[in-house]
């Protein structure tokens, strides 16, 4: 496995795949720790889930630097990214005994309650883009509720890989409560056919999800999928337009724009269309392009060559079929893989940056007639991740909230991850809920027990 470097192209490091007896020996540890990690108290799982975001807190400038190095995301979004890793670790120490006690239920037994077991080891398939959040996310609540995790990384972001394994140690953590596997795509659906294997959790992309949740549904397996998203950015025509453009490129530039809930399609009244676009495209061009090391950089590389190439694909698609390039449209003529920020107009329905998620600095603007046409729009779509709605009118935005087809909606903000909310999809956004106390239960077995 190759570690590159997506700001110069060269490589960083590299490392050999697990064997098979390595991963052997992995799955047979995971076993056997889950005998034992099932029955150690909350207090004790607790304090080890408080030492683990010490560590991630002590060392966030060290890690984030290695998410820097081998996805190219900005430094300050990396180091934020592993303080939001320690976030959740927290939150879930002082939540995981109260979300998971036994529930009383009154029936027509003398006692009847409800109880929350662990399922057993749990494979973590991972994406890139956020290389830590994503995995602690799943790790925090899966390992308090006594389960036990196999983290199968992208290809990309091996030394992230080893490194969160090695942090579970560090946290005191016994070996094999959260073990890292170096295998390539291929391995996976051996793995996931493995009977000591119970569950699985993906965060990737739509093929991914439909690939993994064939293989778990075959050896009936639960699945939690968090999948690809194209989200809507409504903008009415009575907002601040200064205030919510900024709002707008912040939503979309996040990561280098390398986020499933980034805003993506930007769905304007067209009352104001004019003016947001001019103050958007100018906005877009104060972006800092740079080495993603450099504290001030907004933008920096994308992760991998092949994601440069597709997104201009998509672009140029997109203005073969009418949209209107506004701004950017290119790759940049630098070492690397960097992409402009781009943004194109007179986007509709049938355009590949409508339709499609963009993974990277492209905003697709689409005009609207009125509130109820924007939400017509917003449903318009494959995906149903996150929205965002924006106006001064409070009430309307909720009862529009309540019209939108996606698993979060933000009011006058942009759609964040956040350790005490749900989060997760509809339609081909994948199904299942992280964080919060649902998101705790996705990897239980809730179990009625009911005396006479």
């Amino acid at each position: 496995m190759k570690a590159i470097n997506p700001a110069t192209g060269q490589i960083l490091r590299e490392f050999r795949q697990h064997s098979n007896d390595q991963i052997e020996e992995r799955l047979e540890a995971a076993t056997a720790s889950f005998a034992t990690w099932r029955k150690v108290a909350f207090s004790e799982r607790a304090t080890k889930m408080r030492a683990a975001a010490q560590i991630l807190r002590e060392n966030a400038p060290q890690y984030g630097r290695l998410i820097t190095e081998e996805m190219g995301k900005p430094i300050r979004q990396s180091v934020a990214e592993v303080e939001k890793c320690a976030w959740v670790c927290e939150y879930y120490a002082d939540h995981a005994e109260e979300f998971l006690a036994p529930r009383p239920v009154e029936t027509d037994a003398s006692q009847s309650y409800v109880r929350y077991d662990p399922l057993g080891p749990v494979l973590a398939i991972m994406p890139w883009n956020f290389p830590f959040w994503q995995l602690f996310r799943f790790a925090a609540p899966a390992l308090m509720a006594g389960n036990v995790g196999l983290l199968k990384h992208s290809a990309n972001v091996p030394g992230c890989a080893l490194a969160i394994g090695e942090i579970f140690l560090q946290a005191d953590f016994p070996p094999g409560v959260m073990s890292t596997l170096l295998v390539g795509s291929e391995k996976v659906n051996d793995i996931i056919a493995d009977p000591r294997i119970r569950a699985v959790t993906l965060t990737g992309s739509e093929a991914a999800g439909r690939s993994v949740a064939s293989q778990a549904g075959r050896n009936l397996k639960k699945t939690v999928l968090e999948l690809g998203g194209s989200d809507p950015f409504i903008v009415l025509a009575d907002v601040d337009v200064a205030e919510v453009t900024a709002r707008a490129v912040q939503g979309r530039t996040i990561n280098t724009g390398q986020s499933c809930i980034a805003a993506k399609r930007f769905l304007v009244e067209e009352t104001i269309a004019d003016q947001f676009e001019a103050a958007f495209v100018e906005q877009m061009k104060q972006l800092r392009i740079g080495d993603p090391l450099n504290d001030e950089t907004d933008i920096g590389p994308l992760a991998r060559e092949d994601l440069c190439r597709d997104l201009h694909n998509q672009v140029q698609r997109s203005i073969a079929a009418g949209a209107k390039l506004v701004l950017g449209g290119k790759r940049l003529d630098r070492p690397g893989f960097y992409y402009a920020p781009t943004v194109l107009t007179d986007v509709k329905p049938g355009m590949a940056v409508f339709d499609e998620e963009t993974f990277g600095p492209v905003a697709a603007v689409t005009r609207v007639r009125d509130a109820c046409h924007a939400v017509e729009l917003a449903n318009q779509s494959p995906y149903g991740l996150g929205a965002s709605i924006h106006t001064r009118d409070e009430q309307l935005a909720h009862e529009l909230a309540a019209n939108i087809e996606s698993g979060f909606v933000a009011i006058n903000g942009i759609v964040k991850s956040d350790p005490r909310l749900p989060f997760g999809g509809v339609k081909n956004s994948g199904y299942g809920r992280e964080l919060a106390d649902v998101g705790i239960y996705e990897f239980v077995n809730i179990k009625s027990v009911w005396s006479s």
